[in-house]
């Protein structure tokens, strides 16, 4: 603390507290002790217990949250250390006072693994936790400054390594990936699910953290440029998702997200056609067109790429369209036009997901550029399930 921030602090104080010390301790914060102070010390642990429980049985939270520390930190190994530690988490919360609340209980969680309010204090916790993954703002000295994902993301993850048996465990786990999620950390995000998947594979939450793997491939693909590779990774996910939990009620929405991939896989064929179009490259168009109406059939674009091949036939006449008979050549050029040729009829099996290929001609059309726009890409499902709660 700064001197001039002292010295107002000391200016503040009442008289009565004018012998007090003034005492600061990393897990509590500051606080005032000795004669007059807040936190009497009594001769021995049972009269400092009942000195704070006297102060709480009137309301006043403070002075006794004050005594039940002196207790702890007097006397760590008596009887009534556990119940009052437990005081000062249960009191520092009461006072939202939410950062010291969580490390009070995670004292207790450490020093008393086998105290009878154990799992009390990971409860207590989760919800914390949970407070901060919802928006419950940051305080710098008692003011109330941002939000921070990253504080319930550390939060979340001292519960899973202090406590991983508990039953909070598990959707601690997945709130990690969560408060990733909300962050945009969408790798970090995937492997928290992952990480679940592989620790608690029984739990239920696990139908949650398979989804949202899929879901989280989608989102990144939204948020960035359109590939491929992410598609197929985002399908399977949904797909293993459909597989392993079919009686979920998420099963719908995966369904959904798998046509919405699809949907994005005939856009970017489409997109590749209608490039080749503009640049007069009938052959090359008509090869992708006819590809958007093997992915697709029935959707709009299949409609549009099939007007569009009749209106090219009508325009050039189906000898155009069609790849030019091999001429008697030999030499580097014709090794060119096999090596293209072969490149065609790998494009054009139906079980190819490479990328697009020109028509063999002596050189190749250059390649599409590549959209990177959100905008170019049709929008997710407006309205996603429920996350887990507990």
């Amino acid at each position: 603390m700064s001197k001039p921030l002292f010295a107002l602090l000391i200016f503040l104080l009442p008289m009565a507290w004018a012998d007090a010390a003034i005492v600061y301790r990393p897990d509590e914060g500051w606080s005032i002790e000795g004669e007059g102070g807040a936190a009497e010390q009594s001769k021995n642990a049972q009269d400092q217990l009942n000195r704070a429980e006297s102060y709480e049985n009137a309301g006043d939270a403070k002075r006794a949250l004050a005594t039940y520390r002196v207790l702890v930190k007097k006397w760590p190994k008596s009887f009534f250390a556990p119940k009052a530690q437990l005081k000062v988490a249960m009191l520092s919360e009461k006072l939202a006072d939410y950062e010291h609340a969580f490390d009070a209980y995670g004292v207790y969680i450490s020093k008393y693994p086998r105290g009878e309010d154990f799992d009390k204090c990971v409860e207590s916790q989760f919800r914390i936790a949970k407070l901060y993954l919802d928006g419950v703002k940051v305080k710098l000295l008692g003011i109330p400054i941002a939000t921070s994902m990253t504080r319930a993301e550390s939060m979340f993850g001292e519960i899973v390594k202090n406590a991983p048996f508990s039953p909070y465990a598990p959707l601690s786990q997945f709130n990690v990936g969560v408060a990733d999620e909300k962050q945009g950390k969408y790798p970090e995000a995937i492997a928290a699910y992952e990480a679940l998947l592989a620790k608690y594979p029984s739990d239920p939450v696990t139908a949650d953290a398979q989804y949202q793997i899929g879901y989280v491939r989608l989102q990144a693909m939204r948020d960035g440029s359109y590939d491929d590779a992410s598609a197929t990774k985002a399908r399977e996910a949904f797909e293993d998702f459909i597989q392993r939990y079919p009686n979920s009620e998420k099963v719908a929405q995966a369904r959904e997200n798998l046509n919405s991939l699809g949907g994005h896989q005939t856009e970017n064929t489409f997109g590749i056609a209608k490039f080749y179009d503009k640049k007069k490259d009938y052959k090359a168009a008509v090869i992708y067109y006819n590809q958007v109406i093997k992915e697709e059939p029935g959707s709009r674009q299949s409609a549009e790429a099939k007007a569009r091949i009749d209106a090219l036939r009508s325009k050039v006449g189906d000898a155009a369209l069609n790849p030019a008979p091999a001429q008697a050549e030999t030499g580097p050029r014709v090794q060119a036009n096999r090596k293209l040729q072969a490149q065609v009829d790998t494009a054009s099996r139906p079980d190819y997901l490479g990328p697009p290929v020109a028509e063999p001609v002596e050189t190749p059309p250059p390649k599409p550029k590549v959209r990177t726009s959100p905008l170019d890409l049709a929008p997710l499902p407006p309205v996603e399930p429920a996350l887990p709660s507990q």
